[in-house]
């Protein structure tokens, strides 16, 4: 009888998981299409990447060790590279974009960076 909530619970997770990795994606594809400067475009293919994509990998080893028994190493070295490889590899190229002279779209916002580099100049 346990075996059966277990493996209920489980299926649970790992259906909340594909479904939250789907929307998630989904919504930043919608982002990158519709948002109007690089840094925000930049923000939502980040956030895909690590939230969406890291929990669909999530879902799939969940599966893979409770369904089948294989610990996959593939997949947990694929999640710690995208968890540690995205956030660099996105702000290196926020930091590109603006050293090359690309102005955010500000909106009552300051570009603190811009301010920064000023003070140390």
């Amino acid at each position: 009888m346990t075996g059966t909530w277990i493996d209920l619970i489980v299926n649970i997770i790992i259906i909340l998981l594909l479904l939250s990795g789907g929307f998630i994606t989904l919504s930043a594809s919608i982002g990158i299409l519709r948002f109007p400067d690089i840094y925000t475009r930049l923000h939502a293919a980040t956030k895909a990447s690590t939230l969406g994509v890291t929990s669909i990998l999530i879902a799939a080893f969940l599966y893979l060790f409770v369904k089948e028994d294989i610990v996959s190493g593939k997949l947990l070295l694929g999640i710690v590279f995208i968890l540690i490889t995205a956030p660099v590899s996105a702000h290196m190229i926020g930091r590109a974009a603006h050293n090359s002279g690309v102005k955010p779209i500000t909106k009552n916002r300051t570009d603190a960076y811009e301010e920064a580099m000023r003070k140390e100049n």
